[in-house]
């Protein structure tokens, strides 16, 4: 249950998500005719790395729980986007709370 009565300490949070794809690009080396070695495939791979924007929210000292709860559900974050986020605030000091997440 998230209460109103739970104040939260100065903090920034950003929480974004990185989509990583790689996609097999094999390398053929093949010797020089009648050199006598043998072709091979080299691994090789196509790395790509993208991150997603996503809002940041910055909350002024004393802010309630519910707002913070409120303005991250408005944005559509999901609620393991939600719990990310609430558990961050946890570990940088700023929510003086016991989080349960059942």
């Amino acid at each position: 249950m998230i209460g109103q009565n739970v104040q939260v300490g100065p903090a920034a949070v950003s929480h974004g998500n990185l989509t990583v794809t790689i996609n097999p690009d094999p390398i053929i080396s093949q010797p020089a005719p009648f050199s006598g070695g043998q072709t091979v495939v080299v691994p090789n791979a196509n790395i790509s790395v993208k991150e997603d924007k996503k809002p940041m929210f910055l909350f002024n000292p004393g802010v309630a729980l519910d707002e913070i709860v409120r303005a991250v559900n408005k944005v559509g974050a999901s609620p393991s986007d939600l719990v990310a986020i609430l558990e961050a605030l946890k570990a940088a000091g700023a929510l003086k709370a016991e989080l349960i997440v059942i």
